[in-house]
């Protein structure tokens, strides 16, 4: 009988995992992650393009990242996650292991492996980090869930539907036109 998993693992621990494990801490606990599929990749590289496109256009201070990317949500060494895309807006969170604090915006694909993580573990930490807007963007049901924290509002769209971001004033994102 396996003994059962540790809950008190730290960011020591991740990165003392072997080379190209993919996994999160949350809390304290390892969570292990299944590699993506080529829809998965094809989403996020399509959604980062837009608004790392979009960022530039507009000459902002936002810095977008996309996964494999350390994000360390809280002060302590218990939480470390990998969003699909982050957007961070203060400059000062960013070194060059990662994010360090809540990034402004996060997008997260849902994967069959990451359901339950993705609309609920995830959802929780990223609100209580202090994250100002999370996307749950979800293949299987072809849907949208926008979170905006600093509002408490939440929406659910299409995969038809124009999507505003709320951390931008005119950023729009038109779902029907990913091909996706």
């Amino acid at each position: 009988m396996p003994l059962p998993q540790r809950e008190d693992y730290t960011i020591e621990d991740i990165y003392a995992l072997p080379e190209g494990t993919r996994a999160e801490l949350i809390d304290g606990q390892i969570y292990y992650m299944a590699p993506p599929s080529r829809n998965h990749q094809k989403i996020a590289g399509k959604l980062f393009t837009i608004i790392s496109q979009y960022i530039d256009i507009k000459g902002g201070t936002c810095e977008p990242y996309i996964a494999p990317f350390a994000v360390f949500l809280n002060e302590n060494d218990k939480n470390y996650v990998e969003p699909d895309i982050s957007v961070i807006c203060d400059p000062n969170k960013l070194n060059d292991k990662g994010c360090t604090g809540a990034p402004d915006w996060i997008i997260e694909i849902v994967s069959p492996g990451s359901r339950r993580m993705d609309y609920f573990t995830k959802l929780f930490k990223y609100r209580t980090a202090g994250v100002r807007e999370y996307w749950i963007v979800d293949p299987v049901k072809n849907f949208v869930i926008v979170y905006n924290f600093d509002t408490s509002d939440s929406e659910q769209y299409t995969f038809a539907d124009t999507i505003k971001a709320g951390i931008y004033e005119d950023l729009f994102i038109d779902f029907s036109q990913l091909n996706i």
